[in-house]
């Protein structure tokens, strides 16, 4: 029986290496996988998921999996959606369509809350939705386990005012632990010329 999987985590807990794990894993078993992105996300450049390691493969944008039948959806052995959240409600049912009517396990890959600490859509009903939720894990500067994700500025300052969405990676976001994502503590090795 096909399953709804959330995978969540905050900015750089592997997220992108672990869905292109995921699909290496199936084809490496004669399984066929599907790798899907929403539009929105445009920071790999134009159908790619690319991780911070070096990993990548080509993807389809998440409107070009939904105009294909469903009929040609059920060849593949599992869909793997990444940057899952910012789908939206109506995606989400989408997917929960996939699984239920058209048995293809589908497993999504994202974050949980933006940098104020509020639930993207996508993951809001995800996390309502999913079989099965799992959380990827990463650490804070300080050792503790790394949930939320914190925003910066080009002075190395944390905001938490202003768009939910503002693509970046290590340029602009950082996976922190409750106490210094409260705090707006960076680390004391944090560096903004770094980047």
């Amino acid at each position: 029986m096909a399953q709804l999987y959330f995978k969540y985590g905050a900015m750089g807990s592997s997220k992108s290496a672990n869905a292109l794990m995921a699909r290496f894993n199936y084809e490496e078993r004669g399984q066929k996988t599907l790798l899907v992105k929403p539009q929105l996300d445009t920071r790999d450049g134009d159908h790619m998921v690319y991780s911070r390691i070096g990993l990548q493969h080509p993807c389809v944008y998440f409107h070009e999996m939904h105009a294909m039948p469903d009929s040609e959806l059920q060849q593949y052995a599992c869909i793997i959606v990444d940057e899952a959240q910012f789908l939206t409600r109506d995606e989400v049912y989408y997917l929960v369509h996939l699984v239920d009517d058209c048995n293809i396990p589908v497993i999504c890959y994202g974050l949980r809350a933006d940098f104020r600490g509020e639930l993207f859509p996508g993951s809001y009903h995800l996390l309502v939705l999913a079989d099965k939720l799992e959380e990827v894990k990463t650490i804070c500067w300080c050792g503790k386990k790394a949930a939320f994700n914190a925003r910066f500025d080009e002075k190395g300052h944390v905001v938490k005012e202003g768009a939910q969405v503002v693509l970046g990676a290590n340029d602009k976001y950082i996976g922190l632990c409750r106490r210094h994502w409260m705090q707006g503590d960076l680390g004391p090795d944090f560096d903004i010329h770094r980047l």
